[in-house]
C-alpha cells in the first residue's frame, strides 16, 4: 500500500525483457535505499515491484507480463528522464495522500498542460489505441474532487465529463517540481490508478453474490425514493 506521495526519482534501464535497474538520484537517495531490504515493495511510476537486489545507489526488480502490458515500465522510448518512487506505507505512518495499491488500471495520455498563477493544469485522455483498456478499466471511476495517482502521484480530479473520457487535475508547484509530471511532453503516455474505494463501492453495489442477491440493486431512483 502506497500513498502517492513520491518520495525521489529514479533513472529506470531495461537489463532483460523482464528485469529493471532502478538508479535513484544521489541527492535524496537516502529516502528510498534506507532501511530498503529485499522483498520490500516500491511503487516505480505508480506500479508496485518487488524489490530482488539491492545496490550501493539502487535496486534491482523482476517485472511481470501483466504490468509490461498494464504499464509505460516497458516502454523504450519513454520521454521521461525519471520515473518516480515511493516505498510503501508503514503501519503508522502518515497517509497526505490517498490510498495508493500500485496495481495500475491503465494507460492515459497528456493532452494538454498550462501553467496558472497557482499551478499546473493538466488533462489527461486514453491513447487512441487503448480507448477500450480506458473504457473497461478507468472512466467509470473517474469522479469529480475524487482521487487517482498518475504515474504514482495522488491527485485530486478537478473536472472530467460524464463518459468519463478525460479528466484534468491542478498539480501544485512543489508536486510538479519534485516529480515527473513536470518532464512530461504532450501526447507522453503515463499510468493511472483509480480510487480503491470506488471500486470497493461499486463491487458491494452492484455484487450478485448469493450473499446479495435478495437486496435491491442501488440506483439513482433507488437513492431518491429512499431520501437521498
Amino acid at each position: 500500500m502506497f500513498t502517492g506521495l513520491v518520495q525521489s526519482l529514479g533513472n529506470l534501464r531495461l537489463l532483460t525483457d523482464d528485469r529493471l535497474e532502478v538508479l535513484c538520484r544521489s541527492k535524496d537517495a537516502a529516502l528510498i535505499l534506507t532501511d530498503l531490504t529485499i522483498g520490500d515493495s516500491v511503487a516505480v511510476d505508480g506500479a508496485c515491484l518487488t524489490v530482488e537486489e539491492i545496490l550501493p545507489q539502487g535496486f534491482i526488480v523482476t517485472v511481470s507480463p501483466e504490468t509490461i502490458d498494464r504499464t509505460t515500465i516497458g516502454q523504450k522510448d519513454r520521454t521521461s528522464s525519471y520515473a518516480n518512487l515511493e516505498t510503501s506505507l508503514r503501519v503508522g505512518g502518515k497517509i497526505g495522500g490517498h490510498f495508493v495499491t500500485g496495481h495500475i488500471d491503465g494507460i492515459g495520455r497528456l493532452v494538454s498542460s498550462k501553467s496558472t498563477a497557482t499551478s499546473w493544469e493538466m488533462r489527461f485522455a486514453a491513447p487512441e489505441s487503448l480507448t477500450a483498456q480506458w473504457s473497461d478499466y478507468l472512466s467509470r471511476y473517474l469522479v469529480s474532487k475524487g482521487s487517482i495517482a498518475v504515474n504514482g502521484v495522488s491527485l485530486t480530479i478537478a473536472e472530467c465529463d460524464r463518459g468519463g473520457n478525460w479528466f484534468t487535475v491542478a498539480v501544485i508547484p512543489h508536486t510538479y517540481t519534485h516529480t515527473n509530471l513536470s518532464q512530461l511532453q504532450l501526447n507522453e503516455w503515463v499510468n493511472l490508478e483509480a480510487d480503491i474505494l470506488g471500486k470497493y463501492v461499486e463491487k458491494l453495489t452492484m455484487s450478485s453474490h448469493s450473499g446479495f442477491r435478495d437486496r435491491e440493486i442501488i440506483t439513482p431512483d433507488f437513492l431518491a425514493a429512499n431520501g437521498y
